[in-house]
């Protein structure tokens, strides 16, 4: 398939790109589409760098994956970084609406990225079908509130599938930033560690993707998240158990409210995601439960290929 990627640099794309890359010709949207092409080159991804500028002159694709958007989590929440944040998603998506609705030859699948951060927080499991509320958004919700809906006019000319991404454990992102610190004994749970973590293997959330794009039954909304949602204790019992260490230092509400701001709202809050739509397409997770998920991971570090994203 000749397939258009937004995002291929990012943690997810690259391992996309690197199970899509031998049987498909690869077109990555980049700022720097020239130095993207050569970086993924060095790393035996060929693919072909255009801009977002030079979407329009494009046209006869079998399909587009939507992933842009500046990481959430990286940095405190100012008014500034919450511009880049709402921008990054809003706008490269919106173009790709006009694009395809443009197209004389219109890509037959889309895939779009989301997020379950618009669920809200809540201790009850919810899934696809769960009526979302719009009464007192938080700003994740509002963000992927309206990415979703400037995704949806693209139905109208194409097959749509907008994926809520999990927590996503791999060889980058959280589960990177977390390993050090809990094999020095210094995790512990985040406030009453009763807050919902819904998690994803890396390997998982790529398979979702690819099975998407290859069921042409598959549309409408999937939670990209393992069967087996955790509550924040349990995620940080099963690590420390995973890492032989005792988890021992709980982080305090206040605490990360006075160190993150309104970011803290990540860590604070959360959601118990159920996959029920993937489940009823017959999609076959590798690593169903944390503890699965955790092992392959970690050996893989032991190895040293966690330690090199």
């Amino acid at each position: 398939m000749k397939i258009i990627i937004t995002g291929g640099s990012g943690f997810i794309g690259q391992h996309l790109l690197k199970a899509l890359a031998p049987h498909n010709e690869l077109w990555v949207m980049s700022r720097t589409p020239a130095k993207t092409q050569h970086r993924l080159a060095n790393q035996g991804i060929e693919v072909r760098g255009f801009s977002l500028e030079q979407l329009a002159d494009l046209d006869g694709f079998d399909a587009v994956i939507n992933l842009a958007g500046e990481p959430i989590a990286d940095k405190r929440w100012s008014e500034k970084q919450k511009r880049k944040i709402c921008h990054s998603r809003w706008h490269i998506t919106e173009t790709l609406s006009h694009w395809v609705a443009q197209c004389q030859q219109p890509p037959h699948t889309v895939l779009s990225a989301s997020a379950i951060g618009i669920y809200g927080n809540s201790l009850d499991t919810v899934d696809e079908h769960t009526e979302l509320s719009i009464d007192n958004r938080d700003f994740a919700q509002q963000v992927c509130q309206t990415w979703e809906y400037l995704a949806a006019p693209m139905q109208q000319h194409t097959r749509l599938a907008i994926v809520r991404i999990g927590l996503v454990l791999g060889d980058g992102g959280m589960l990177k930033k977390m390993v050090p610190a809990f094999k020095l004994g210094l995790g512990g749970k985040l406030a009453s560690g009763k807050q919902g973590m819904s998690w994803i293997h890396i390997d998982d959330l790529v398979g979702l993707f690819i099975h998407l794009l290859n069921d042409k039954a598959c549309d409408g909304l999937y939670n990209g998240t393992a069967p087996q949602p955790v509550s924040n204790q349990q995620f940080t019992d099963a690590l420390a158990h995973s890492v032989k260490r005792p988890a021992l230092l709980p982080a305090p509400a206040p605490l990360l409210k006075l160190a993150l701001g309104e970011m803290s709202q990540l860590l604070l809050e959360g959601q118990y995601v159920r996959p029920t739509r993937a489940l009823e397409s017959n999609f076959q997770f590798q690593y169903p439960s944390l503890e699965q998920a955790l092992s392959q991971l970690l050996e893989a570090k032991c190895k040293g290929t966690l330690s090199r994203a």
